[in-house]
């Protein structure tokens, strides 16, 4: 089962350069290549600034390249769980800022004529269960005092299955193809003079020096942005953030579906939109939210796909993907400069496409030393334990289970040598908490599996072949390679040597 989103599969991806022996020198330099780390460089370069952009991967191909490509002034959880943690007038401020950002990206499309598959639309949200229709209710109520243009309708439009009870209805949201607009922007801001590098993995920040190190060469900036999902290295934000995975999945549609959001707000929600591709219409659908590394992806792909399969009528799934994304304790982004001295944009939870504009927004207005209204809403050190500690305490508890915690994987292999292809396991031995995966080639992958950023023990992820951390969501290749952090360094290989010496043959 390969892992591949539909929009790498339907973008066309330039290619920009590594960074290479090179000490480079720059107003400001921004790790991420994400829709929040490039909307800030195009930002940043058109105000005079000299800006390099580094990412570990290819621009727009991390969360960006995962997401659902929806976009909305309301948040996914719902307005009304912000009212259990904010008063009604930060909410409606919240609201105020996405609907700002929503209009920044359509003039983004517009100006710049980005071919991305721009459309406005409404979003439906709806139960198909009894038990949820005081939700909806609750969902509508709080909408309308958060200044949101929500009704309530009875039906859904042709080809969605009816509701039980009302459907809430928001007007004039949108959809777009997420790496495509994000490649274009990257493209805009490199005419303007921005330096972008892809494949250059940050592996150390200087901070004493204003320095961002790759594996061959270094930016020296006066300003450090971290637009990595969750912040490169130790941040106290992450003390109070939960790393999820969910899936998505895309398949030629069978049948016409009209242009919307559909969120159905059940026991197990699900998410569904249509996307048309070199003329192709592609049912899109994302469920099975999880934490990283607390389950097994196979099985939760394979759910998602069966469901789908079944209420639609669909054949098997022609692409496969997942999207992690990190919930802060009180439901709301950070944004701005934390107490290390960088920049930071995280916690967006599932809507960081607008809250990820939104950032760049931000973050561009405190480097320019100009207002922005938005800044003490979202600002890192706003920690109010009242609203937010029973979250932190909960998961830090989680975190602290994990350090001490074993897990195994085939737990009849006796060594790691024993794997067949495919296959992967987890061991004890004496001081040594050893990762192990043979690929399909036959090669056998060791590394250490305590995780580099703060000593949890990896998870194994059988469906995008990956170690991942339950405790802050940093994930590696199987050879240890960081895929995102907030780890920076990667997890230690284990020569073969060093298997027999831990593992002596029988």
């Amino acid at each position: 089962m390969q892992s591949v989103s539909l929009w790498r599969a339907t973008a066309q991806s330039p290619n920009w350069p590594s960074l290479g022996s090179d000490v480079l020198t720059a107003d400001v330099a921004i790790v991420g290549g994400g829709i929040t780390g490039v909307t800030l460089a195009l930002k940043l370069v058109e105000q005079g600034q000299s800006v390099v952009l580094l990412d570990a991967g290819a621009i727009g191909q991390g969360a960006t390249g995962h997401s659902t490509g929806n976009l909305y002034e309301t948040v996914s959880g719902g307005v009304h769980a912000l009212t259990q943690r904010w008063d009604a007038a930060t909410i409606s401020r919240v609201v105020s800022s996405r609907q700002h950002a929503l209009k920044a990206i359509q003039r983004h499309v517009e100006d710049l004529e980005i071919d991305c598959g721009w459309r406005r639309c409404p979003l439906y949200r709806y139960t198909r269960t009894p038990n949820g229709r005081t939700q909806i209710e609750n969902e509508h109520r709080a909408s309308l005092a958060a200044g949101i243009s929500a009704r309530l309708e009875t039906t859904l439009p042709a080809g969605v299955a009816s509701p039980d009870g009302a459907v809430l209805v928001i007007e004039d949201q949108a959809q777009l193809q997420p790496l495509g607009y994000v490649q274009a922007l990257a493209h805009a801001a490199s005419e303007r003079g921005c330096r972008i590098f892809e494949h250059s993995a940050v592996q150390r920040l200087d901070r004493d020096r204003g320095a961002v190190l790759t594996e061959h060469g270094e930016v020296s900036a006066s300003v450090i942005v971290l637009a990595t999902h969750s912040p490169s290295g130790f941040h106290l934000v992450q003390a109070e953030m939960v790393p999820f995975q969910e899936y998505g999945i895309a398949f030629v549609a069978s049948s016409s579906l009209q242009p919307g959001i559909f969120w159905e707000m059940d026991d197990e929600p699900l998410s569904f939109r249509i996307f048309d591709a070199d003329s192709t219409p592609y049912l899109i659908a994302v469920g099975e939210n999880h934490k990283t590394g607390h389950h097994d992806a196979v099985q939760a792909v394979e759910r998602l796909e069966a469901r789908v399969r079944r209420r639609f009528g669909v054949e098997h799934a022609r692409y496969r993907w997942s999207a992690q994304s990190f919930q802060s304790a009180d439901r709301l982004p950070y944004i701005g400069r934390d107490l290390s001295g960088a920049y930071i944009a995280t916690g967006f939870g599932t809507d960081g496409l607008v809250f990820g504009t939104l950032a760049a927004d931000v973050i561009a207005d405190q480097i320019l030393d100009q207002p922005n209204e938005w800044s003490e809403l979202y600002r890192p050190g706003r920690f109010e334990p009242a609203k937010a500690a029973h979250g932190v305490v909960k998961e830090s508890a989680a975190v602290v289970k994990e350090l001490v915690k074993g897990y195994f994987i085939g737990q009849h292999q006796h060594s790691p040598t024993d794997l067949q292809a495919g296959e992967a396991v987890l061991l004890d031995k004496g001081r040594d908490s050893i990762g192990a995966y043979r690929d399909e080639r036959g090669v056998l992958h060791a590394v250490s599996a305590i995780c580099t950023h703060l000593k949890c023990k990896v998870r194994w992820n059988g469906f995008e072949k990956s170690w991942d951390c339950p405790c802050h969501g940093s994930r590696f290749t199987p050879d240890g390679k960081v895929i995102c952090g907030p780890a920076l360094e990667p997890l230690t290989p284990l020569s073969s040597e060093r298997l027999v010496q831990v593992f002596p043959p029988q």
